[in-house]
């Protein structure tokens, strides 16, 4: 089964790319390549479940099962040590990347309280990451359930060559940026 989105970018947002930027060869056409969830853990070194409860979340909210994110190094100030349980992630590909993107884009960003658009500086290199503030944002999670209130980044890996056309295919994909202001 194709997800809405999918469709709308092989019925629309190819053909505006290959006209926008004069794409001949269809391989070369910017798309999504996956989509990195990622949940750090705040207070994970003094109460471990807070690991274990962003992963639960996590894999309701992605429908994928969540990888354990161990520190890399220790930091004595923060009473870290190698090794420890900092963070889950997951990576989402095909058809769940295109799923998770539509719910997404279609039904989260819009139920964000005083919602304007997110930002619109990508990182340089054709990337987008997002930051939510709280996981309840996602229809998914129940509020009676939630033990601890957790943020999380969402990074948009796509195959383009530069910041503007990934803005564009997101732009394309629906993406609410906000409006840049004219000078």
């Amino acid at each position: 089964m194709i997800a809405r989105l999918q469709e709308k970018y092989k019925d629309t947002v190819i053909g505006e790319l290959k006209e926008r930027f004069s794409i001949e060869n269809p391989m070369r056409v910017p798309t999504l390549q996956k989509i990195v969830v990622n949940m750090g853990c705040k207070g994970a070194v003094e109460n471990k479940n807070r690991v274990d409860a962003a992963a639960r979340d996590l894999a309701i909210i992605t429908a994928q099962k969540p990888t354990v994110r161990l520190a890399r190094k220790s930091i004595s100030g923060f009473k870290l040590r190698e090794g420890m349980p900092i963070g889950v992630a997951v990576t989402l590909r095909n058809e769940r990347m295109w799923s998770f993107a539509d719910r997404l884009i279609s039904i989260v960003l819009p139920r964000i309280r005083d919602f304007g658009g997110v930002k619109t500086k990508l990182d340089g290199t054709g990337n987008y990451t997002l930051g939510l503030a709280d996981q309840l944002v996602f229809p998914e999670i129940e509020f009676d359930r939630i033990e601890f209130s957790q943020g999380m980044d969402i990074t948009f890996v796509t195959s383009a060559d530069s910041d503007e056309e990934a803005y564009a295919l997101l732009k394309g994909l629906g993406m609410p940026f906000k409006e840049k202001k004219k000078s």
